[in-house]
Parts: C-alpha cells; structure tokens; sequence
C-alpha cells in the first residue's frame, strides 16, 4: 500500500467489513428513542373509498339497473388497480393492513440452521437475485456462498472467488453479478457458469467497497478506499477485463450509492460529509479539484434547512448547504455538487461517521447508520430529498435533504459496519440491533413514506426485533420477491425470516 493511504479510511484491521477505530467509551447496552417532538403528524391518509371515480375500460355485460350499475362500477374500478401499476396507481398502497401483519409476524425459518458460514467467517454481504431465486453471501474468508432462499438448500460455494475478503455483491441481472473485495479487484460471474469467473477488473489501488450499476448506460460503478469511484463499460468487456475510468475521487469515501433512476449519486464519508452528484452524467470523468467549494468550511443543517452553529472540530466546520454548478467552474452543467453534514439527533456539538448508506426503491429519502467520533452513540436516520426553492430565504442555495424520522441504535459491536436496508415497498427499515434485527416503521401502520412525512423530525416505530443470532448481526436484506428477510453475523451465520402465524 502506498504512502498516500495513509490518510484513507479502514474498515478493519485484518481485512474485514469494520469502521475506522476510534477511542471513547465502551457501551455496548441498547437505548431507547426519544419521545416523539410536539406537533408531530404522522397519520396516513384512508382507505380509497368507494366514491372514487372507475376508469373507463371494458366492463362486464350484464343487465340494466342501478344494481348492475354499481356491480359495474365497482368491477371496472377493482380492474383499474390491478391493471394499472405504474407510479400514480400502485395495488398495494392502501393494504397496510395485511403488510403490518405479515411484516410484525417476521420469526427465523425453520430450515434457516442450515444456512451456516462459520467456516468462511463473517458475513458482509447479503444479495438476492431480481427475481429472488438466489441469495449469494459475501464472506470474510474470500469466498461466496449461493443458496436456494426458499428451500434454504446450499447451491454453490465458489472457492476462493477472490484473494481477500469479499465486501459485496451485486446482480446487473437475473444470471450476472459483481463481487468486489479487498484485493482491490472485482469480479464477474454468471450463474450458469459458476466454475470460472466471466473476468476479473482491475484498476482500484485499495480496497474495494461498494459496487452500484446504472441500468441506463450499463456501466458498473464502484468506489474504494483509495477514494475513487470507477466506472467500467459493461458493453464491452472481455475476459481480459473491460474499459474503465476513474469518474470521482474524494478522500474518506466510505459509501457510494445511485438513486433508482439513476439521476444522482451519493457518497458517505468518515469525516460525516454527504456529497450528492445531481443530474448525473457517468460518461464524464469529474476532476476533484474543479469542485473548490469541496475545501470549504461547512457547518450542520437543521431538519428545516438552517445552519447551526459551527462544530467545535476545525476541520469540520464551515457552510454545508452549498450546491456547486460546475458549469459555473468552467465544466459541464452535469453532476452539480452538494456537500452536506446531515443533521443527527444529539450529535449537533460533535462529529459523526457514516457508516452504511442506502436509498429508498422509489428515490424518495436516503437512510444513513452513523455513529459519533467518539463510537459511543450511534443512529439510524432517514432523510427526504427536498427538490426546488427553499420555503425561506437562506443566504445559502437549498438544502437537499430533511431528516425525518431516526432512532437510536444498541451500539454493539462498536466498529463494525451495519448494513441496513429497505423493504421492497420502501414501508419497512431492518435494522441490525445487537445480536439480532429491528424492523423499523414510519407510523404505527407501516404507512408509505410519502403519507406519513411528519411536521417536525419523528421517531421510528419499532414493528418487531428478532433475536437469532450468537453475534452481532452486520447485514441485513429484503427478498425481492418473496415476503422473506435474510440477515448475516459476525460468526458467520445467516438467518432467514417469513412470516409465521
């Protein structure tokens, strides 16, 4: 490793999936969250009612009569919910009912025992396929494990898949996924050839992290901890690789992650700073410099877009609602810059680590476990994406993102990164919480999101915790497909949930 590493974040000592160390005070007990703030509004909006106006379409062909008029009316507007499933009618936002009961009914499967890695080490990474027929486990001893999610049936170990640790995975489809690892290579593979890898990328300098796929352009991104986040040409590879380019570089990257769409990106850094890539263009290669707004001093935002005073750390203070316009510096009017330190609850007079970083399958809020430089507290927080003018004037350009809901988390296991995730729906946040997991609502009713955004910051509700595990829990996932949850540990075991009544 060379010199200049010096300064890049680690993860862990030996090579697994840890948190840089810092000094403080073990506390290793849970905490509860704070009541919920005055004001705070969180019901969600009734069910459709019958006054909903049917839409036209093919009706049955019965007889006259207002009976049949209202059998008619009611036929065609049940057809229109199944029927059209695009962004304005969804089929299953209304049914947080039957959701709440299969989500608060979550217990281990049965067949779950089997599903051990202990001789492969911890678990990093857990990743369905997009049709949910595979769920392939990242492990610290280099290897990755296949299993049939829903006969718990072991399909495949692929032996030494890398030559460290593997930190994650990703499917660019229903057969081809990307493992990544801290050899600093990453690797494809198909599911229907899985006794040699389809080719090895080489081109980070460190370890490499976090692996996203941009299903628009058909590039693969990945970042690393040598601060560089890559893209690679899918379109075009060979077994001897395929072309790549170095599309961003900061230093203490930690996370990278691409909204559903594909239109921004966001990067997590040690240093508690949240960059955000707008209108984002992949195909240009961005110069960290032409951003001078990035060595700026910046300071924390309030949830209604204010700064607060400025943070007691030097190196971390400063105006931290900037939006950058490269277009501005001479470059593209693509990928405009936002450099953020996101609000955390307790946190406002000390900094913060960000840790895990993931996005809401609808793109409408980014959720972030972070811990304070101290290690000693550490939060899960969701933040909606604010688009437009600001509601109020502010010396500086708009905020894009309000904290709305957080909770406190146990804090075991102090160091190693927690992977958190979404429900397929976006209703549900499973969370690692010790040696087990918390699933995590908006409102009392597993409301969307959008229908229960409150006033003022708010609590999330805690649906259920699942203790099932001899060690502290790393990651966690939803299946895609099937209504199932898959989580790993640090001694090398997965469980599986399903609903259980």
């Amino acid at each position: 490793m060379s010199s200049g590493d010096a300064d890049e974040p680690r993860d862990r000592p030996n090579g697994g999936d840890k948190e840089p160390d810092t000094d403080g005070p073990d506390h290793d007990g849970p905490r509860s969250c704070s009541p919920l703030p005055p004001g705070t509004s969180e019901t969600a909006p009734p069910l459709s009612s019958s006054s909903e106006e049917p839409a036209a379409g093919p009706r049955p062909e019965t007889g006259g009569g207002s009976d049949t008029g209202r059998r008619k009316s009611l036929f065609s507007w049940i057809q229109n919910r199944s029927i059209r499933r695009g962004v304005f009618v969804d089929p299953v936002r209304d049914n947080f009912q039957t959701m709440t009961s299969l989500y608060s009914s979550m217990n281990p499967a049965a067949d779950s025992v089997n599903l051990s890695t202990k001789t492969h080490g911890a678990v990093f990474n857990l990743e369905y396929s997009p049709d949910g027929s595979v769920l392939t486990v990242a492990c610290e001893q280099t290897e990755v494990l296949l299993f049939d999610p829903v006969s718990s049936r072991h399909i495949k170990t692929l032996t030494e898949a890398h030559e460290d640790c593997v930190n994650n995975i990703r499917f660019l489809d229903n057969r081809l996924f990307a493992t990544c690892s801290d050899d600093t290579t990453i690797a494809l593979w198909d599911l229907r050839k899985l006794n040699s890898k389809v080719c090895s990328l080489h081109g980070h300098a460190s370890w490499v992290k976090n692996i996203e796929y941009d299903t628009n352009t058909r590039l693969l991104v990945t970042s690393g901890f040598d601060g560089n986040v890559i893209t690679w040409d899918t379109n075009r590879f060979t077994e001897d690789g395929c072309p790549h380019k170095k599309f961003f570089h900061t230093r203490y990257l930690m996370r990278m992650r691409l909204t559903p769409d594909c239109s921004k990106m966001l990067i997590s850094t040690t240093s508690g700073y949240l960059l955000i890539l707008h209108d984002l263009d992949l195909t240009q290669s961005l110069e960290v410099g032409s951003y001078r707004m990035l060595r700026a001093r910046r300071t924390p935002l309030t949830s209604d877009g204010g700064a607060l005073a400025s943070r007691a750390a030097g190196p971390r203070q400063g105006n931290d609602s900037s939006k950058l316009h490269p277009h501005r510096e001479g470059i593209s009017p693509r990928n405009s810059l936002e450099v953020l330190t996101p609000e955390i609850p307790g946190e406002r007079d000390r900094g913060n680590c960000i840790t895990s970083l993931q996005l809401h399958p609808k793109g409408w809020a980014t959720l972030i476990r972070c811990s304070s430089n101290m290690d000693d507290q550490e939060w899960t927080c969701v933040y909606e994406f604010q688009e437009g003018a600001p509601t109020r004037p502010l010396a500086s350009p708009r905020c894009s993102l309000r904290l709305t809901h957080y909770i406190e988390e146990a804090n075991v296991g102090r160091g190693y990164i927690k992977e958190l995730c979404f429900s397929p729906d976006g209703r549900l946040i499973c969370s690692p919480y010790g040696y087990g997991v918390r699933l995590l609502a908006f409102d009392e009713r597993c409301g969307e999101l959008s229908d229960c955004l409150p006033v003022q910051t708010s609590c999330l509700r805690e649906v259920r915790a699942i203790y099932s595990h001899s060690d502290v829990v790393l990651t966690t996932k939803f299946s895609p497909t099937h209504c199932q949850l898959a989580s790993g540990c640090l001694s090398g075991r997965v469980a599986l949930y399903q609903p259980k009544f």
